[in-house]
């Protein structure tokens, strides 16, 4: 390849997409840097390439074979061989055994054995002897950052940058953790700091142009982008590149939508298109920004285009609407309006026969007899299918005024019609058996939705009398009786359908789910762990984030007055957003790498608002109704209890002290127990690999929390 000239400015650029440093290059990262590197820079995350770094340096302090051996310390590390790094460490401790460094990478390799006490104690005696080592305080910070105590890894961030203040790798780590605590104008310094020291990694642009997308600044970003362009070859990316590039593009179109340069975006589309890998982002961000700019015809073209590979997509049928003047946020239409939609859904049916979404849409819109006539023919072909969750597709129609008697004549007619004559009002042609008892089934949902539990159940039961195996009658008539107040007859026949199909997970959660209901804990635990791994449902669920089993179990254990039980629940899920809170810390880097910056910021945006949730919610109220009941009524302490066995006579208090100390050592013999099974069980797998165990939960059932 050629080499830059001075008139275009052009860059060749590697496979890997890293710009080449050239004059040009640098002007324009010290113009959209502005090189004013921060005194203290706030940290992040941890990895280990700087100790790495500083294993060179360490031949300045250590002869020549120790340095050597510290280098093994470090790769050890890294390649996860912690017995052989311990070794290493242990060697070079014999002859220097106050070497700081040494000592630090020592205590971080047992942090990585699960031998936490002894690793502080060694990574803060190394620091000790060696304050002024950026290794000492990088070592000490992925320390707190393992135990996620981000201030302090900050701290000692902080501290090593104070003393090499260039570390790429420190700064790489601090931006991480910048990003997860949400320091949005510390992570712009940081990642303006890498950009200037490292102008050549495709990764340190990118980042500088999202870190300024989170922190409000579009246009910036948007520069950014534009100037790491500016150093790229026009044939530009290789093969094997095209789709990381092409996602950087539909980013970059993205941002340009987000500041309203509505035109330009579109400019840059028609221009970039033939470097968009991902066509189906690239039309829909097209008919998008053509649909902003007020070009319906040519909107509602691509829309088109769409649904001929999609005609079920509500949002591609939603967007025609908006194409054509017709869609009300409210749902409320003139009668014109209807007229319009009307016609045109009844071309979309046409042209997409199979479509189940240009059949269902039009009931939301209809009023009188169009409705009952659109819904009429909507129903009919589903009941002669078989479709156990019509229901639950009509449902959202019982919210519009009206629209729930029309229905409920509807069904009725359907109804009276096949038990009558075999087939459907006004049609000559003989339905399957199986038509009535669908019939029979929806007609028992609809007046279970109107809260006339003695006709829902009248006609399930005749379901049932007529079609005996079918396994959605039992669960619906459960469904029933529990909207009814009686959850244990619901809990019974939930039980019934479950075991008319014992592999079905399914039947499997909704009857402990009814079981819960009717606090009946215990018998709902047997019937989890059918569906949970070595039999051991707890453990199992709560690392799946089982949720609604825990929040179930926590209400039902609230209601039957164990609060230590239900606050364990509770807390359990809180601990859950904390755990996917975490989670996110690895996309930080991973997005970055793979371009993927669209879904990334989506991710972000969509953590900054996860305790929003409806579980997380339930969570917190339970645990303060917990907490609440405990203020208003505390727990008895020790002494209390002791006055009143004091004044029992004393037949009965040797009675009943005997009887407690038999619970308790009942209570110890099965945690025993249970503990040996679990230890033997997992140190070896089916396949004869040794496995970590799992943590002992010291306060299985809450007594501790509610002390």
């Amino acid at each position: 390849m050629l080499p830059a000239t001075q008139e275009t400015g052009r860059v060749p650029c590697g496979r890997s997409g890293h710009a080449r440093t050239t004059p040009q290059l640098r002007q324009s990262t010290r113009r959209l840097a502005a090189p004013k590197p921060s005194p203290h820079p706030r940290p992040p995350r941890v990895r280990l390439a700087a100790p790495r770094r500083a294993a060179a340096a360490m031949g300045s302090s250590l002869p020549a074979k120790e340095a050597n051996l510290f280098k093994v310390i470090v790769k050890s590390y890294e390649t996860k061989q912690y017995k052989k790094g311990l070794k290493a460490a242990d060697s070079i401790l014999k002859k220097f055994p106050e070497h700081g460094e040494t000592l630090s990478m020592k205590g971080l390799t047992l942090n990585c054995m699960d031998r936490k006490s002894e690793a502080y104690e060694l990574v803060r005696r190394g620091l000790k002897n060696d304050l002024k080592s950026h290794v000492c305080w990088h070592v000490y910070g992925l320390l707190y950052r393992s135990d996620r105590e981000y201030r302090e890894a900050i701290k000692c961030y902080r501290n090593a940058l104070r003393i090499d203040p260039d570390n790429i790798e420190i700064l790489r780590d601090l931006s991480l953790l910048q990003a997860q605590m949400r320091d949005l104008s510390g992570f712009v310094e940081t990642r303006q700091q890498l950009l200037t020291l490292k102008p050549n990694h495709r990764m340190n642009w990118i980042g500088f142009a999202v870190s300024h997308h989170l922190s409000s600044n579009s246009s910036k970003a948007i520069e950014v982008l534009e100037a790491y362009e500016g150093t790229l070859e026009d044939d530009y990316p290789p093969e094997n590149e095209r789709y990381e590039h092409g996602e950087m593009l539909l980013y970059k179109i993205s941002l340009l939508e987000e500041c309203g340069m509505l035109d330009r975006a579109l400019q840059e589309m028609h221009k970039m298109e033939s470097k968009i890998v991902d066509k189906l982002s690239f039309r829909e961000q097209m008919a998008c920004i053509l649909l902003k700019l007020g070009r319906f015809e040519e909107a509602e073209k691509i829309y088109r285009s769409l649904l001929f590979m999609n005609p079920d997509n509500y949002k591609y049928l939603i967007a025609v609407q908006k194409c054509l003047g017709l869609y009300s946020e409210n749902g409320q239409y003139s009668a014109d309006d209807v007229e319009r939609l009307s016609a045109l859904y009844n071309s979309l049916k046409k042209e997409y026969s199979w479509s189940s979404a240009v059949k269902r849409i039009p009931l939301d819109f209809l009023e009188g007899e169009k409705f009952l006539e659109a819904a009429d023919n909507y129903v009919r072909p589903l009941l002669t299918k078989g479709v156990p969750s019509l229901f639950s597709d009509l449902s959202p129609l019982y919210e519009h005024p009206g629209k729930a008697n029309i229905l409920e004549q509807l069904f009725l007619k359907l109804e009276d019609s096949i038990r009558t004559s075999g087939c459907f009002p006004g049609s000559s042609q003989i339905e399957p058996p199986s038509t009535l008892m669908w019939t029979l089934l929806l007609v028992s949902q609809h007046y279970d939705r109107r809260s006339q539990y003695d006709i829902a159940l009248d006609k399930i039961d005749e379901a049932i009398l007529h079609t005996p195996t079918v396994i959605d009658l039992y669960s619906i008539k459960g469904n029933i009786l529990q909207h009814a107040g009686n959850f244990s007859a619901a809990a019974a026949l939930a039980d019934e359908a479950r075991s008319m199909d014992l592999a079905d997970r399914y039947l499997n959660s909704e009857c402990v789910m009814q079981m819960l209901q009717a606090d009946q804990v215990g018998l709902a635990e047997k019937t989890a762990v059918l569906f949970t791994k070595d039999g051991d449902q707890h453990n199992n669920l709560h690392d799946m984030q089982c949720m609604w089993y825990e929040l179930a179990s926590g209400e039902s254990y609230f209601r039957q007055g164990d609060l230590g039980r239900a606050l364990k629940n509770f807390l359990a899920v809180e601990k859950h957003y904390t755990d996917m809170t975490e989670d996110q810390f690895d996309f930080h880097s991973y997005c970055l790498r793979k371009m993927t910056l669209r879904a990334y910021v989506s991710m972000l945006k969509f953590q900054d608002r996860l305790h929003a949730h409806e579980y997380f919610h339930k969570a917190a109220a339970g645990a303060i109704r917990c907490y609440m009941k405990l203020h208003d009524s505390p727990l008895k302490s020790s002494a209390e209890e002791n006055d009143e066995l004091s004044k029992l006579p004393a037949a009965q208090r040797k009675k009943l002290r005997q009887k407690q100390k038999k619970a308790e050592a009942r209570a110890k013999r099965e945690a025993e127990e249970k503990q040996e099974d679990e230890t033997t069980s997992t140190n070896s797998s089916k396949s004869g690999k040794k496995q970590q165990a799992r943590p002992v939960d010291l306060d299985p059932h809450g007594e501790k929390l509610v002390q």
